[in-house]
């Protein structure tokens, strides 16, 4: 069901000539069965004002005017219905003014069209009005005007309601699409002659100028395409009855009417009757309208040129139409403002004389999206992370309102911004950004929400989305969201950097670590947005070595490596260090990150597989030595006296007692009686192979009257074999 706009406009004039005061309702209908033009079972079509009585007879309706000027008020003025049009909700009112209500007062001249550019066929930014200048009839002086919209279940073509039968200039029947009806009339302060009157609904909001236009003021706003402009003609007391349809239509020009359709510069003849009463109008009929055909009592407080009592209204000055829009195709667009006028005459160049002019229903899209992971899921509070280099997203038109049309069209176009720096505030995609995905047809018929194409974004940063509604129906606006809620982050990741030293080892052999780093992102891609995977991840690891013992690595490093360039997650070796001191050593392993995809990070002291022992272990070797000593003993003839003098001992590694000395015991000290005996010092022989051996032992004596004595070589005939494995 499509909310609907009703309005009522009533216009007032002041005793100082003061502009028009309206009455503007927009109310939501909601309703279920078929109805038609002048017997639509909705709204009465029957000559008054109330939907207590039934002037002409025509098939009893829920609704009439006395209803919608209930709805405006809610109540306030007397005479009104006690029922509202609506579902009950008042809210739905969208204006009311409250001066001046009884009539036009002393002034019948307010707010009147002046000047020769106001006229129909002419853009309203050349219209002029002016208060208080004179000179208006009073059949044409108006006081209220009023207008309702209803979107209503259609019926075959034949029926009472159609939207279309598919004949000649009328749309297929789509039993999908409403049956789309607008009912509009006035009432005017005498009835002493015919009444011209168009009626204007105006897609752009339309209203008073301040600008001077030729000898009036002008008015703000300009036409749109698919404006609709009523003509109706009720002559001889409303017996006689001319209604002309038309829409603006820049197509056709003053000078020259380049289509059949063309009935005047800016107006494109839509349909036209010259049996439009509804009192006899066909039971299919697109379109009527009629006038009072005796005196009625108003719902509303009405005083006319007469004075007629108990506020009733002369035959003829109260006047109230119907459209059957779906069947002429304009169904679909969407009016805010609507104009009443009285005329001159019903040719499409007649000057214009009194008008009420306010808003009539409020066309409004409002586009509401939001950012989703590319499964479709709401994207977390503390964003997405960038993965191996790469993350997809989408966005989710949630819902999309239009007011004020029945039926419409358009598409859906969805934009991504970024990315900003991490940590920077987000900045609204409110235009530009990368187009995601081609637009996507939606119509009243769509069912929402609707998800956009995935966009694959290759860099960490903050990102936003836009969406947007482009309006393919005349008066419906577009609609955008590109508000703050569409903004997401996308982290960094942070990389695994586990790490290895190497075997403890013997004081004089190297050291060294490896790293196996996994869990790094590749560099952003060009485009960031729906481009290709960048390079690896790049940056560089550096190894520190920390000891001996420096149990908190607080020393200086005993050694640094150099900046090994990283590609990726890979095996990365620190090369060799050796050490020249026994302890236990420490390394530490930092990886630069790659900004913005990956972060950076340092190991710890005393983190787990990075210590290594260095040890010293004392090395042992073996060798046979011999130890060998001779003796002497000196002994003099008795009464030679006491021995006094010293030995020395001579080892020869040869036979004869030449060359290769291999020990000499110097001078040992020999005194006393005869005789005496010395041994020489223990001296350990090495030399490998078998030496001959030979000693000789030299005494020097001191004694008076004693000689010395010298050993012959080799009398021991010793020998000695050393073998060493």
């Amino acid at each position: 069901m499509l909310r609907q706009i009703v309005s009522a406009i009533r216009k007032a004039r002041s005793s100082k000539g003061a502009s028009a005061a309206a009455i503007v309702i927009a109310v939501a209908i909601f309703i279920k069965t078929a109805v038609a033009v002048h017997d639509t079972g909705r709204f009465q079509l029957d000559g008054d004002a109330s939907s207590f009585t039934n002037t002409v007879g025509t098939p009893s309706a829920s609704d009439d005017w006395d209803k919608v000027c209930n709805e405006v008020t809610g109540g306030g003025v007397a005479g009104c219905g006690t029922t509202s049009v609506t579902t009950g909700s008042p809210a739905n009112a969208v204006a009311w003014t409250t001066d001046n209500l009884v009539g036009d007062g002393p002034s019948l001249n307010a707010t009147t069209f002046t000047g020769g550019g106001s006229k129909d066929p002419i853009d309203i930014n050349n219209w002029a009005w002016s208060d208080g200048v004179g000179g208006l009839p009073d059949k044409d002086n108006l006081l209220h005007a009023f207008a309702v919209r209803y979107s209503l279940a259609p019926t075959p073509p034949g029926g009472s309601c159609p939207n279309g039968t598919g004949g000649v200039g009328q749309p297929p029947f789509d039993s999908t699409k409403p049956c789309v009806v607008l009912f509009f009339g006035s009432d005017r302060l005498d009835n002493s002659g015919d009444a011209q009157q168009g009626f204007w609904f105006f897609q752009n909001a339309i209203g008073l100028g301040s600008n001077k236009v030729g000898g009036g003021t002008g008015f703000t706003g300009v036409h749109r395409l698919g404006d609709l402009l009523i003509v109706s003609d009720f002559s001889i007391g409303g017996t006689t009855s001319t209604i002309t349809v038309y829409t603006w239509d820049p197509a056709c020009t003053a000078t020259n009417k380049p289509f059949g359709f063309c009935a005047d510069a800016n107006l494109h003849l839509q349909a036209t009757s010259t049996a439009a009463n509804c009192a006899t109008a066909a039971p299919n009929d697109a379109f009527c309208g009629l006038v009072n055909p005796s005196t009625i009592t108003m719902p509303w407080s009405f005083t006319d040129k007469s004075g007629t009592i108990n506020n009733g209204a002369l035959n003829g000055e109260f006047y109230e139409a119907g459209i059957n829009l779906s069947v002429i195709g304009l169904s679909g667009e969407c009016f805010s403002t609507v104009g009443a006028e009285t005329r001159s005459s019903t040719s499409t160049t007649a000057t214009l004389k009194d008008f009420i002019l306010a808003r009539f229903g409020n066309c409004t899209s409002g586009l509401t999206t939001t950012p989703k992971d590319a499964a479709g899921a709401a994207i977390p509070a503390g964003g997405l992370s960038i993965g191996t280099g790469s993350v997809s997203v989408k966005d989710e038109a949630t819902t999309l309102t239009i007011t004020g049309a029945s039926t419409w069209t358009g598409t859906l176009t969805f934009f991504l911004c970024g990315p900003t720096a991490l940590g920077s505030p987000f900045s609204a995609c409110t235009g530009g950004g990368t187009q995601i995905g081609a637009p996507i047809p939606v119509s009243n018929a769509s069912t929402f929400p609707i998800l956009s194409n995935s966009a694959q974004l290759t860099s960490a940063g903050g990102y936003c989305w836009r969406g947007e509604f482009t309006s393919g129906t005349s008066g419906v606006p577009n609609a955008t969201d590109a508000t703050l809620g569409e903004c997401f982050t996308v982290n960094p990741v942070v990389p695994f950097v586990p790490t290895q030293a190497s075997a403890d080892v013997q004081l004089g052999n190297p050291v060294s670590d490896l790293v196996n780093l996994n869990g790094t992102a590749n560099q952003p891609g060009s485009p960031v947005i729906n481009g290709p995977l960048g390079a690896p991840a790049g940056g560089t690891i550096t190894f520190r070595l920390f000891g001996p013992n420096d149990t908190s690595c607080a020393n200086p490093p005993v050694f640094t490596s150099a900046a090994i360039p990283v590609s990726g997650d890979a095996l990365y070796f620190s090369g060799n260090f050796t050490p020249t001191q026994v302890g236990t050593y420490r390394w530490i392993a930092s990886y630069s990150g790659n900004s913005p995809n990956t972060l950076a990070t340092t190991g710890v002291c005393n983190a787990a597989n990075e210590s290594v022992v260095v040890n010293a272990t004392p090395a042992i070797s073996t060798a046979q030595t011999f130890t060998v000593k001779d003796s002497a003993t000196i002994t003099v003839a008795a009464g030679a006296g006491t021995l006094q003098g010293s030995l020395d001992f001579q080892l020869y590694s040869t036979s004869n007692c030449s060359g290769g000395l291999l020990f000499d015991s110097g001078p040992i000290s020999v005194s006393g009686p005869s005789p005496q005996t010395r041994e020489t010092i223990t001296t350990t022989i090495t030399a490998p192979g078998q030496p001959t051996l030979s000693w000789l032992v030299v005494y020097t004596n001191t004694a008076p009257n004693q000689a010395g004595v010298t050993s012959t070589c080799n009398t021991e005939g010793a020998s000695l074999s050393i073998h060493n494995q």
